[in-house]
């Protein structure tokens, strides 16, 4: 995906790659809203989700919801009409006055509360409606509140309700994907929503399973914020500030093909662009997670800003395309070492001691299979054994609280 910062563009142009690609047309964001034009978004948006199959659901939610607030209504009514007309009582009021002021004062709450989430549901339509706008203005499509597609990264496979609030997508040069996810956790009372916003970008090739942990958005104690642990003996130290604002993690026995992925160059590139996100490269896709934000916002500036970012990332992709897995099959020159992965080995002359050199992909690879061999596929997961201390004592101080 191939994008710059908000600017006048030609509306109706799809973004594509190279110096003279044109600017986002941001105009759906300031241009005035045409209320027969929003009344057929809101028709189509309703036709394309019952389509999708959510017709069903959205009814027996609404069903669900209205009962609830029925019984909100005539249950927090009735307390609001008892408490005002006893005070109303208590201070002398006539009659009439205690008879009517109280059902007076629950109708203007009504009205208030029935305004308010009118204005909120009306609000996120026209957010919709002009997200809706950009991306036809920009070869872009949009969708909001489907279902989540099956993607092989570590946020995917995690708890159930798995729901795209908002996505963008682009078909070319690259297919892109920047959504709004979210997915819920446990039930009942411990029931948790889990928010965050992605970017998925598609490879040529598949690569080794690579994570890096983005340094910045860890815990207070320097937990990570991702949904699995990895084996310290997987974690590759880098060279320069890369550590500072990253944690790699590689499949062991894949360290020189990283280095070879992450040249110099590529790792300033995460730095400067991606550092607040964290980034993971599994099978042949990229993705870019930020916890608890929203991607795909009515905001041109943020969502020129998140675009920038994928732009500035997938520049570089060509030449981890070029990379192949030598344990696949072996160099039809026989060579092992540093030139068969196409990395110039640590230490070599003219480098600083600790440091590394990507080298141009070998004449080799072009005659080796695309894919990755098993132990590259994924990365192995560590046992949290923080978390499982912490929960084990927090039942056994349950259970002999209980049995005092």
């Amino acid at each position: 995906m191939s994008v710059s910062e908000s600017g006048p563009g030609s509306p109706g142009e799809p973004a594509r790659s190279g110096p003279e690609r044109p600017a986002l047309d941001t105009r759906a964001f300031a241009d005035p809203v045409d209320r027969e034009a929003l009344r057929r978004y809101r028709t189509e948006r309703a036709a394309r989700r019952s389509a999708a199959g959510n017709g069903a659901l959205t009814a027996v939610m609404r069903v669900i919801g209205s009962s609830v607030v029925i019984v909100l209504i005539v249950g927090g009514g009735s307390l609001i009409v008892r408490v005002v007309g006893a005070f109303l009582r208590a201070a002398g009021a006539g009659a009439i006055t205690v008879a009517v002021v109280p059902f007076v004062l629950l109708g203007a709450l009504l009205v208030l509360i029935a305004w308010v989430l009118f204005a909120r549901w009306r609000r996120e339509l026209v957010a919709e409606y002009r997200l809706d706008a950009f991306a036809r203005a920009n070869g872009l499509a949009f969708g909001a509140g489907e279902e989540a597609p099956q993607r092989p990264g570590l946020i995917f496979s995690e708890g159930k309700d798995r729901t795209l609030d908002r996505v963008l997508r682009a078909a070319s040069p690259r297919f892109l994907e920047l959504a709004n996810y979210r997915y819920t956790t446990g039930s009942g009372k411990n029931r948790t929503t889990h928010y965050w916003g992605y970017a998925a970008i598609r490879i040529g090739t598949p690569l080794p399973h690579i994570v890096l942990d983005a340094v910045g958005n860890d815990g207070l104690f320097g937990g990570s914020n991702l949904p699995a642990a990895f084996g310290r003996d997987q974690r590759l130290r880098l060279e320069g500030d890369f550590d500072r604002h990253f944690a790699l993690y590689c499949p062991a026995g894949y360290e020189r093909d990283a280095l070879y992925l992450f040249t110099p160059d590529i790792m300033a590139r995460f730095i400067d662009h991606a550092g607040r996100y964290d980034v993971e490269i599994v099978d042949d896709w990229l993705f870019l997670y930020a916890q608890r934000r929203k991607l795909v916002v009515a905001d041109p500036a943020a969502l020129a800003a998140h675009l920038a970012v994928v732009d500035a990332v997938a520049e570089k992709l060509g030449q981890w395309e070029r990379w192949r897995d030598e344990r696949l099959e072996p160099p039809s020159n026989g060579g092992v070492g540093s030139e068969a992965t196409g990395v110039v080995a640590a230490d070599a002359p003219g480098t600083a001691p600790g440091t590394h050199a990507a080298a141009a992909a070998p004449a080799a690879f072009a005659d080796r299979p695309v894919g990755v061999a098993a132990p590259g596929l994924r990365l192995r997961r560590r046992f949290p054994w923080g978390g499982f201390i912490v929960f084990v004592a927090a039942a056994g101080f349950m259970i002999w609280t209980w049995m005092r």
